[in-house]
């Protein structure tokens, strides 16, 4: 996974613009054998109970041999870090949609480091038996992608995790009664989810942005 930043608001057009060009033109290696990027291409709305950072980020996964690792990547502006990932999908939507379209709905992207003063072993345990079971039992996600940084292959950005969390419609996230149950439940939810990630999470690094899928060469089936 390749990570892109830029501060600049003003530049988002031209962001996404040179984001496309370089991924598509990755699609037409052999060696590459899925490409997919989530970007943020909207501005994401001021007052939410989500704490959505307001800079530009592409998140691209790179599916291939080890000669993928050389993409062009490294050299554009914002580059921020090259990461070999574990990822799973505790729940995946069925992809109908061509390539190159938007995914339907939207995504939210989330980057962060594990808590200082816990193992390893720990924190993926608490992350991935604790939190993704909660997840999953409260939002209404209709896609999971969660990506365990391996290694850090390039870039100046650390992180432990990427987490790419799909809902069908912008209300599904933005709204915070759908995000979190129901009216009854959504305060009690909105706790078990906060102190649930402290748990595991470096709280201070965590990075959310609202963003667009889109997938530029599919494979079969997620990896």
């Amino acid at each position: 996974m390749y990570l892109i930043k830029s501060d600049s608001e003003k530049d988002r057009t031209q962001f996404c613009s040179n984001v496309e060009s370089i991924v598509v033109s990755m699609a037409t290696r052999q060696d590459i054998h899925g490409l997919k990027y989530t970007i943020t291409a909207q501005q994401p709305p001021k007052l939410t109970v989500i704490p959505f950072h307001q800079g530009l980020l592409a998140s691209i996964s790179v599916y291939g041999s080890l000669g993928a690792k050389e993409t062009g990547l490294q050299e554009m502006p914002g580059f921020v870090g090259a990461f070999e990932v574990e990822e799973a999908y505790p729940i995946a939507y069925d992809k109908t949609w061509p390539d190159n379209e938007p995914t339907p709905g939207v995504n939210l992207v989330t980057l962060f480091k594990k808590r200082p003063d816990i193992d390893y072993a720990t924190f993926l345990d608490r992350w991935h038996n604790g939190h993704t079971p909660l997840s999953l039992e409260i939002h209404p996600m209709w896609n999971y992608s969660r990506n365990v940084v391996k290694a850090q292959i390039a870039g100046n950005e650390a992180f432990d995790g990427i987490v790419e969390e799909h809902f069908r419609t912008r209300s599904d996230l933005l709204n915070p009664i759908k995000f979190f149950g129901n009216a009854l439940r959504m305060i009690p939810n909105m706790w078990r989810v906060y102190a649930d990630v402290k748990r595991f999470i470096h709280y201070p690094t965590i990075e959310t942005y609202l963003a667009t899928e889109y997938h530029v060469k599919s494979l079969a089936t997620p990896s």
